[in-house]
C-alpha cells in the first residue's frame, strides 16, 4: 500500500476528479493545480485530509500544501490519477487561462515593469529635485530660481539631466529589453532595437508637437519617405515593437535549421523589427495620440469643460501609464499661444497631486513594512515633485485601489480647477509645486482644488486599504506577544551572540539580519502552516548547513531548498528566496544530495541574488522547523544579526 494513498483518493475526489485538473506540478512544499473550475474544489474538505496542511490560491493556481515529503504525495497522486505532471513554467502558463482579459493585461504590465521599477524611482527624485531647483522661480518678485541665481545649482542642475534624461526619455530601450526578458528571448536584440527607437538621428519625440511638418526629415526611399521621428519616453511603441521582435525570433527560432540559426535568426528577428517599428508601430502610436489631443481640445473648449475636467481627471493617470500623456504638451501649446495660458496644465498637477496622495495613505498604512516603505517614500516624493510612473507602476498599480481612489480624488479636483477658470501661464512644474505655474489671480481656487486632491484620495485611500490589506501587507503580521518579547530579544543579543560556541542549537543558515517568521512576505511560512522558524535577509550567497544533520530531501530540479534532519530527530527546511521554484533552476547551484551527511558549516546551496532580485523574487530564505523531533522547549531566535555558522537562530533542549 502506498503511503498516501488514502490521502490521494481523497483529494481527487475533492478536486474535482481528474477532468478539472488542466495542469499539476509541485515546488518543496506544495502542490501547484491548475484548475479547470476552480469552484469544484471543496476546500474545507481537503483541508480535513491528515497530510495537507492548507491551501489557498495564488496567480491562477490552487495550491495544496504538504510539507517535506510533497514529491513522495505528487509521484503518488499523479500515478494513482493517470495524469502527467508538468513544468512549474508550464503550469504557470496554463494558470494564466484561469485570468480574465482585465488580470492578464495587468499581471502582463507588472512582469514588465516590475524590473524597471529602481530605474523610475531614481529618475523621478531626480527629476523633482531638478525641477526645485532650477524650474520653480523663488527669488526676484518670481523670476529667478537657485539655478538662475549660483553657478553651482546650474551646473547641478545640467548635470542631473544625464541621469533623468537616460531614464525617462530613453525608457523605450528598457521597455523593449523587460519584454524579451520576460518572453526568454534574446536581450540584446531587444537593447538594439530599443535604441533605434531613440537614437540622436531622429528627431527627438517631445520636439514633434514644435516642428513643422515640412521640417521632420525623412527616410527617401525613391518609391516611399519614412519620418525620421524618435519615440523619446514613449510606451505603446516600445512595447508593440519589443513584442514584434520577440515573435519574429520565436518564429524562425522554430523554423531555422541549426546549424545557421546563429546568423538567421538576429538578422532576420531585429532588421524587419525595426522597419516595422518605424513605419508600422510608431505611425500608429502618434495617431492614437493626436486623436487623444483632439478629443481634449474639443472638450475643454466645449459648454461641458467641467465634465470633461472630471472625465480627464479621471482618466490621465491611465494616460501616464500608456506613455501617450505627452501628446498633450501639445494642446497646452495651442491653449497658451490662443488664450494666453492654458486650463489643461492645472489638471495634470492636480492629477499627480492625487496620485501621490493615495500613496502617502498607502505608506502610513505600511508604515511597518520595510519593503514596501522602499518604494512607497520615495515614490510619493517624486510624485508630490510632479513626476508620477514611480508611484503608479511600484505602488498604485500594484495594490489598483490606490490608483482608483487617486482617480476619483483627480476627477473631483479637474471639476473644481476648470469650473472656476483656473489657468496656468504655461507648462511647468507638476505636482505639488504647480501653484507656481498658475495665474496669480486664480491661486484660491487652485490651492482649494489641491486640498481636495490631497485629502479625496487620502482618505479613501486609507479607509478602503485599512479593510483591504492584509496584517502581512501592512507589516503588523506579528502577534502581540512576539512583539512583547522583541524588547528582551534585543536586549539579550549580546549575551545570546556570546554563548553561540557553546549553546545547543541550531546555527544559522546565512550571514545576515534575523527576522521573524511572521514577518515573511508569503502566508504559508508567516502564518506557520509549515512550521514556526526565522528567517535571513542575507548578506552572503552561500546557505551552510546549521548543524550536524542527514540531507533528507533536495529540490534537484530547481535548487533553491532541501531538508535536513538532525540526530535528535528534529526536521528542518531551508528555502531560499520566495516563489524562486518559478526560475526553474536559473541562479541556484544545489551542492548537496539526498542522504548526504554535513557537518556544521557544509556549504548545502550557492545562489545569485541579483538573478533572484532580476526575477522580482524576495531573496529572504527560511528555515523552518517542520518536525521537532525529541527537542524540548524550542524557542526561535530574532531581531540580531546572525553570521553563519556561528549565530544561534533556534534553540532547545
Amino acid at each position: 500500500m502506498a503511503k498516501y494513498e488514502n490521502d490521494v483518493k481523497q483529494l481527487l475526489t475533492l478536486i474535482g476528479g481528474k477532468e478539472n485538473i488542466q495542469a499539476v506540478s509541485h515546488c518543496m512544499t506544495r502542490m501547484r493545480f491548475v484548475l479547470v473550475d476552480p469552484k469544484k474544489a471543496d476546500e474545507k474538505a481537503i483541508e480535513e485530509i491528515p497530510s495537507v496542511k492548507g491551501t489557498f490560491t495564488q496567480a491562477g493556481q490552487y495550491q495544496v500544501i504538504i510539507g517535506n515529503d510533497v514529491s513522495v504525495f505528487y509521484n503518488e497522486f499523479t500515478s494513482y490519477a493517470g495524469i502527467e505532471g508538468v513544468s512549474k513554467d508550464a503550469a504557470k502558463a496554463a494558470a494564466k487561462t484561469n485570468q480574465n482579459l482585465a488580470q492578464k493585461i495587468m499581471g502582463a504590465l507588472g512582469e514588465i515593469f516590475a524590473p524597471l521599477i529602481p530605474a523610475l524611482i531614481c529618475g523621478g527624485l531626480i527629476l523633482g529635485f531638478r525641477n526645485v531647483i532650477g524650474e520653480i522661480n523663488f527669488f526676484n518678485n518670481g523670476k529667478q530660481s537657485l539655478a538662475d541665481l549660483y553657478p553651482f545649482w546650474q551646473g547641478t542642475y545640467d548635470f542631473l539631466w544625464l541621469i533623468g534624461e537616460a531614464v525617462f526619455h530613453l525608457l523605450p530601450v528598457g521597455i523593449v529589453w523587460s519584454i524579451t526578458k520576460k518572453m526568454g528571448t534574446t536581450q540584446i536584440l531587444g537593447i538594439i532595437l530599443g535604441l533605434t527607437l531613440v537614437s540622436p538621428q531622429l528627431l527627438n519625440g517631445f520636439s514633434v508637437a514644435d516642428t513643422p511638418a515640412s521640417e521632420i526629415p525623412v527616410w527617401d526611399f525613391g518609391f516611399a519617405q519614412v519620418d525620421m521621428i524618435g519615440y523619446q519616453g514613449q510606451v505603446i511603441a516600445a512595447m508593440m515593437a519589443g513584442f514584434v521582435l520577440v515573435y519574429l525570433e520565436k518564429f524562425f527560432k522554430k523554423h531555422c535549421p541549426e546549424v545557421v540559426s546563429m546568423i538567421v535568426v538576429p538578422f532576420c528577428s531585429l532588421v524587419p523589427a525595426v522597419i516595422i517599428a518605424h513605419t508600422v508601430v510608431g505611425p500608429i502610436g502618434w495617431k492614437i495620440g493626436d486623436a487623444i489631443a483632439s478629443v481634449v481640445y474639443g472638450g475643454l473648449m466645449s459648454d461641458f469643460g467641467w465634465l470633461f475636467a472630471g472625465v480627464f481627471g479621471l482618466l490621465y493617470a491611465p494616460v501616464v501609464m500608456t506613455g501617450l500623456h505627452h501628446m498633450t504638451n501639445a494642446i497646452d501649446t495651442q491653449l497658451v499661444n490662443t488664450y494666453d495660458g492654458t486650463i489643461l496644465w492645472p489638471m495634470i498637477a492636480l492629477s499627480n497631486i492625487a496620485q501621490g496622495s493615495s500613496v502617502l495613505a498607502m505608506s502610513i498604512l505600511q508604515k511597518k513594512n520595510e519593503r514596501a516603505q522602499q518604494v512607497n517614500i520615495p515614490a510619493c516624493i517624486s510624485c508630490y515633485l510632479g513626476v508620477t510612473e514611480p508611484a503608479l507602476f511600484g505602488v498604485n498599480l500594484k495594490y489598483v485601489f490606490p490608483l482608483i481612489c487617486g482617480m476619483i480624488g483627480s476627477a473631483i479636483a479637474a471639476m473644481i480647477s476648470v469650473g472656476s477658470g483656473v489657468m496656468a501661464l504655461s507648462i511647468g512644474v507638476g505636482g505639488l509645486p504647480g501653484i507656481i505655474s498658475i495665474k496669480p489671480e486664480f491661486y484660491v481656487q487652485f490651492l482649494i482644488a489641491m486640498a481636495v486632491a490631497i485629502v479625496v484620495p487620502f482618505t479613501l485611500t486609507f479607509i478602503v486599504g485599512s479593510r483591504k490589506l492584509s496584517a502581512k501587507e501592512r507589516g503588523t503580521a506579528k502577534s502581540e506577544s512576539k512583539t512583547e518579547v522583541k524588547a528582551e530579544k534585543i536586549e539579550t543579543e549580546q549575551i545570546e551572540t556570546e554563548n553561540t560556541e557553546t549553546e545547543k542549537g541550531v546555527k544559522a543558515i546565512l550571514s545576515g539580519k534575523v527576522i521573524p517568521i511572521e514577518e515573511v512576505d508569503d502566508n504559508v511560512f508567516s502564518q506557520k502552516i509549515m512550521g514556526d522558524g526565522v528567517a535571513i535577509e542575507p548578506t552572503d550567497t552561500t546557505v551552510v548547513a546549521p548543524s550536524d544533520a542527514e540531507v533528507a530531501i533536495v529540490m534537484a530540479d530547481t535548487g533553491h531548498a532541501c531538508g535536513l534532519t538532525l540526530g535528535n530527530g528534529m526536521e528542518l527546511l531551508i528555502h531560499v528566496g520566495i516563489d524562486t521554484v518559478d526560475m526553474g533552476g536559473d541562479g541556484f547551484e544545489l551542492l548537496v544530495s539526498q542522504g548526504d551527511k554535513v557537518s556544521a558549516g557544509t556549504p548545502l546551496i550557492r545562489f545569485d541574488p541579483e538573478k533572484i532580485r532580476a526575477a522580482g523574487h524576495p531573496t529572504t530564505t527560511m528555515l523552518i522547523v517542520t518536525g521537532e523531533g525529541s527537542a524540548k522547549n524550542i524557542k526561535m531566535k530574532a531581531g540580531m544579526t546572525a553570521e553563519a555558522a556561528k549565530t544561534t537562530v533556534i534553540s532547545f533542549e
